[in-house]
C-alpha cells in the first residue's frame, strides 16, 4: 500500500468519526426519544388490553347467544330443561355403555376383555369428562340443543332404551337406542308433532361431537403416531387427519358416511344412514405426553332431519377394538346396506403394501393364530415362512456376487491399464465385456433384494396394528405391542425418550452384523479403486443402525423382535451360503462356460449384460463426439 492510499484511508476514517460525532443526539434529544419509547410502550399495552377486552366481549356475546338459544328452547321444552340426570346402562358380554338422561347420549364406553395400561381388566374408551355429543335443531322461533334437555327413559332393558323430551302437548323429541350382540349400537332420532316449529324447507340438523382421546397403551409416542381422526367417503375410500399436525375445523369437501375417533387399538365410530353432508369440519389437536391424552378430536357435521317425523334420523355407533376380521363381521350387523369398509381402521399401508398385507400377511397370521400358538412363536414362524419363500431369490443374489468374487483376479488383469480417472468408462466397458465372456450379470442379484423390501415394509405396517399382539408376552417381553425397557428414567432424553428398549438394541446389533457381512461380500468382488470407494459406503451402512436405534426405541417390541430375527436369519443364510460355496468349483464352471462361448463365436451377448454394454458404448460414443466438437471449437 503506497503513501497516498494510506493517507486517503486515514482521512476517510476521520471524516466518518467526525460525521458520527457531529450527528450524535444531544441530552435533550435522548430524553425526548426515551419519552417517545415510553409512550409507544404504553400504547402497546393499551392495544393489548383492548384486544383482551374485545376477546372477553366476544366470549360474553357467545355465552349470551347460547343462553338466548337455551331460553328459546325453554319456551318449548320448559319441562325438559329441569331435572336430575340419571344413568342407563346397556351391556352385553363385550361392551358396557352408560347413557345419561341429560342429553340422551352415551357418556361412557367400556370395552370388556382388554386390559388397559394400568392393568385394569377392561378398557374405558371415554367417560362424561372426555366425550360430548349434541344434536342441534334450528326452528322458526327456537333452537333445540339436545345436550340441554332432560329426557325420560322408557322401555329400558340391557340392550334397549327410549328417551323422550316433551316440548308441549303432542310434541315430542324421541331418541331410541338398541345394543347389538357385539360392539354396534343402533340409534334413531325422531320428532313427533313438531313440524309447525320448523320452516317448510328445513330438512337438516347440526351435530357436534368431540372427544379427548385417552392414552391406552404404555408407549405414548408410538400410540400417538397411530391415532388419527379417520373418515369414510360415501363413494368409497377413507382418509384421515395427519397424526402429528394440528388441525382445527378442517373442511371435508366430499360427503362422508362415518367418522372415527381412533387410537392405536380402539375406536369410537359414528355412522349416518343419510350420510354427513359436504364441508364437515374436523379437528385433531395432539396433546402433551404428561396429560395421558393423545388427541383432542372434534367433528361438526350436518345430516338429514325430517321435522314431520315420517322418517327418523338413523345412526350407528361402534365402540370397540380395531381388529380387521372383527370389523368385517360387525359391519354385517349394520342395517344401512352400505359398504362401510370399517376394516380400513386397521391401517395396512399404502396400496402395494396394503395388498401384500391384505391377501398374504393377514391369512398367514390368521392361520397361525388359530393353532393357539404364542404370538412370539407366530412371529418367528412368519419370519421362517418368508425366508423360505424368498430363499431362491436370496441364493440367486448371493451366487451372482460369488461369481464376481471368483472372477475378481481376471477382472483386475483385464482392467489394469485403465487406472486413470478419465479411463473409468473404458474400465467399466472392459469389466462388462469380461462378465459377458463368462455369462455373468453383475446386476442379477439386485432384483431379488428389491423384491424383499416390500415384505419388510409390509410387516412394518402390519405388526404395530395387529391387536392380537396386545398384552401378549414372550420371553422377556411382557407386551409385544409396546416397548420392552431394560432401563427407564423419569425425564425424556432428546431422541431417546425415557427408556432403553432391549429388542431395539438387539435389532440394531443384528443390523450391524448383517451390514458387516454384506459389505464384506461386496468388498470381495470390488476391482481396483472400487474397494477404496466402498469405505464411505461402509461408514454409511454402519451409521444406519445408529439411526434406527433413535427411530425404533419407541416402537413395539413385537416389531423390533421381528426385524431382529429376520436379520439374524438373513445373516445365518448368508454365512451358510458362504461356507457351502466352493470357489474353485464355481470358477471351473465359469471357465467351462467361457470355453463353450469361445467355441461358439456367433453367440451374442444377451440379457442385462448386453443392454449395459450397449449403453456404455453409446455413452462412450457421445463422449467422443463431445470431445471432437470441443476440439473443433478450439481451432
Amino acid at each position: 500500500m503506497d503513501k497516498n492510499t494510506t493517507t486517503a484511508l486515514i482521512l476517510f476514517a476521520l471524516v466518518l468519526i467526525g460525521f458520527n460525532w457531529f450527528n450524535q443526539p444531544s441530552k435533550e434529544e435522548i430524553e425526548q426519544m426515551r419519552q417517545q419509547d415510553s409512550i409507544a410502550q404504553v400504547e402497546k399495552l393499551k392495544a393489548e388490553q383492548q384486544a383482551q377486552e374485545a376477546k372477553k366481549n366476544a366470549q360474553k356475546q357467545a355465552e349470551e347467544a347460547r343462553k338466548a338459544a337455551a331460553a328459546d328452547t325453554t319456551a318449548a321444552f320448559h319441562t325438559a330443561l329441569a331435572g336430575t340426570a340419571s344413568d342407563i346402562v346397556l351391556k352385553n358380554e363385550k361392551l358396557e355403555l352408560t347413557l345419561s338422561t341429560k342429553g340422551a347420549t352415551v357418556t361412557k364406553a367400556v370395552v370388556k376383555g382388554f386390559k388397559d395400561r394400568e392393568e385394569n381388566t377392561d378398557v374405558t374408551l371415554f367417560d362424561e369428562k372426555d366425550q360430548q355429543l349434541k344434536f342441534m335443531l334450528a326452528g322458526k322461533d327456537i333452537n333445540i340443543i339436545t345436550s340441554d334437555l332432560f329426557f325420560n327413559a322408557e322401555d329400558v332393558s340391557d340392550s334397549t332404551v327410549t328417551f323422550t323430551a316433551e316440548a308441549s302437548q303432542g310434541k315430542v323429541l324421541k331418541m331410541t337406542y338398541k345394543l347389538g350382540p357385539d360392539y354396534m349400537l343402533h340409534a334413531s332420532l325422531r320428532a313427533e308433532g313438531m313440524s309447525g316449529m320448523f320452516a317448510p324447507n328445513y330438512h337438516e340438523m347440526d351435530i357436534e361431537w368431540s372427544e379427548r382421546c385417552r392414552q391406552q397403551e404404555k408407549g405414548f409416542t408410538f400410540e400417538n403416531q397411530r391415532s388419527a381422526l379417520t373418515y369414510h367417503f360415501t363413494d368409497g375410500g377413507t382418509d384421515y387427519l395427519n397424526e402429528t399436525k394440528e388441525h382445527v375445523d378442517k373442511a371435508i369437501d366430499e360427503s362422508i358416511d362415518w367418522v372415527a375417533f381412533k387410537n392405536q387399538y380402539f375406536s369410537a365410530v359414528m355412522i349416518s344412514r343419510n350420510n354427513f353432508q359436504q364441508n364437515a369440519l374436523m379437528t385433531s389437536v395432539p396433546q402433551k405426553k404428561e396429560t395421558h391424552y393423545l388427541k383432542q378430536y372434534g367433528a361438526r357435521l350436518k345430516t338429514a332431519f325430517d321435522p314431520k317425523g315420517e322418517q327418523s334420523s338413523d345412526f350407528e355407533f361402534y365402540f370397540g377394538p380395531n381388529d380387521f376380521r372383527l370389523l368385517q363381521d360387525v359391519e354385517k350387523q349394520s342395517t344401512f346396506g352400505k359398504d362401510l369398509e370399517m376394516e380400513r381402521l386397521v391401517y395396512l399401508g399404502w396400496p402395494l403394501i396394503r395388498y401384500i398385507n391384505r391377501w398374504f400377511t393377514l391369512y398367514v397370521f390368521d392361520w397361525l393364530t388359530k393353532l393357539g400358538l404364542n404370538m412370539g412363536i407366530v412371529l418367528i414362524l412368519i419370519t421362517l415362512l418368508l425366508k423360505a419363500i424368498t430363499f431362491p431369490m436370496v441364493k440367486k443374489s448371493y451366487m451372482s456376487s460369488a461369481k464376481m468374487r471368483v472372477l475378481k483376479p481376471k477382472l483386475e488383469e483385464a482392467t489394469k491399464q485403465y487406472n486413470k480417472p478419465e479411463d473409468q468408462m473404458q474400465k467399466q466397458q472392459a469389466m462388462m465385456a469380461e462378465y459377458s465372456k463368462y455369462g455373468v450379470s453383475p446386476l442379477s442379484g439386485c432384483l431379488p433384494m428389491l423384491i424383499q423390501m416390500p415384505i419388510w415394509i409390509a410387516m412394518f405396517n402390519y405388526v404395530p396394528n395387529a391387536i392380537q399382539l396386545r398384552g401378549e408376552s414372550f420371553l422377556w417381553m411382557k407386551d409385544l405391542s409396546t416397548f420392552d425397557p431394560i432401563l427407564q428414567w423419569t425425564k425424556d432424553i432428546w431422541l431417546i425418550g425415557d427408556h432403553l428398549s432391549l429388542t431395539c438394541v438387539l435389532f440394531c446389533v443384528a443390523n450391524v452384523l448383517y451390514s458387516w457381512l454384506t459389505m464384506r461380500q461386496q468388498k470381495d468382488q470390488m476391482v481396483g479403486q472400487q474397494a477404496e470407494q466402498m469405505k464411505m459406503m461402509q461408514y454409511m451402512m454402519f451409521l444406519m443402525p445408529v439411526m434406527f436405534f433413535f427411530i425404533f426405541n419407541d416402537y413395539s417390541s413385537g416389531l423390533n423382535f421381528y426385524y431382529f430375527i429376520s436379520l439374524f436369519f438373513s445373516a445365518a443364510i448368508m454365512w451358510t451360503l458362504r461356507k457351502t460355496t466352493n470357489d474353485e468349483k464355481l470358477l471351473a464352471i465359469l471357465e467351462a462356460r467361457y470355453k463353450k462361448n469361445q467355441a461358439n463365436p456367433q453367440r451374442k451377448t444377451g440379457g442385462l449384460a448386453a443392454r449395459m454394454e450397449a449403453l456404455q458404448k453409446r455413452a462412450e460414443q457421445l463422449q467422443k463426439e463431445k470431445e471432437e466438437r470441443e476440439r473443433m471449437k478450439g481451432k
